[in-house]
């Protein structure tokens, strides 16, 4: 016979009201004035006055924090604050171009266009060379001059970071954004068309 036990489910919801279970809180009111510290009937009370919540804000702190107001609008104004953070952090992942030993100027002129697209919008560019049959016994000085020649057609100032060197299908480097020196870049330019 299997017995199921429920394990206890981590939740960001805070206590409200009668779930709180500090005997004692530091209270903060519905204006934002710091009530002092009270006991839970105290507190309590105070809200019930107010015809609003007691919320525990901040259960770890000694003593628990716990604040005075409507529980709805300020569950909304923490996931409205929540979502504002979200949508401010940028997802970077690492994109990849691969170039051949025989691959045309051309095509390596628009696999650069593609990379420095990539860097600009904060991603970071994984450049390899594959290399299959004969390929694999050439020089490698020379096969890594052919990445590095590849890299530096990329039209955006970029930085190593992580230095060309053998991978499982030839050579390759990883390269990220460098902020500082494409303003530079972008400045000198805009100064030499001007005059």
């Amino acid at each position: 016979m299997l017995l199921c036990t429920a394990l206890p489910v981590a939740t960001d919801r805070l206590r409200i009201n009668a779930e709180i279970r500090a005997q004692e809180l530091r209270v903060i009111g519905a204006s934002g004035e710091n009530l002092g510290i009270l006991a839970l009937s105290a507190a309590l009370a105070a809200a019930k006055q107010a015809g609003l919540d007691l919320i525990e804000i901040s259960p770890t702190a000694t003593p628990p924090v716990a604040k005075i107001a409507d529980y709805g609008k300020f569950e909304y104004e923490r996931s409205k604050k929540e979502k504002a953070v979200k949508s401010k952090v940028k997802v970077s992942e690492t994109k990849e171009v691969q170039i051949k030993v025989g691959t045309g100027d051309h095509d390596m002129l628009l696999k650069a266009k593609k990379a420095a697209e990539w860097l600009a919008e904060g991603h970071r560019v994984r450049a390899e060379l594959f290399l299959k049959g004969r390929y694999k016994g050439m020089d490698e000085q020379f096969l890594k001059e052919r990445l590095t020649k590849f890299l530096e057609r990329i039209p955006y100032a970029y930085k190593l970071a992580e230095p060309i060197g053998r991978s499982p299908k030839g050579f390759a480097g990883v390269i990220e954004r460098d902020l500082v020196a494409q303003q530079k870049r972008e400045k000198s330019k805009l100064h030499h068309e001007n005059q």
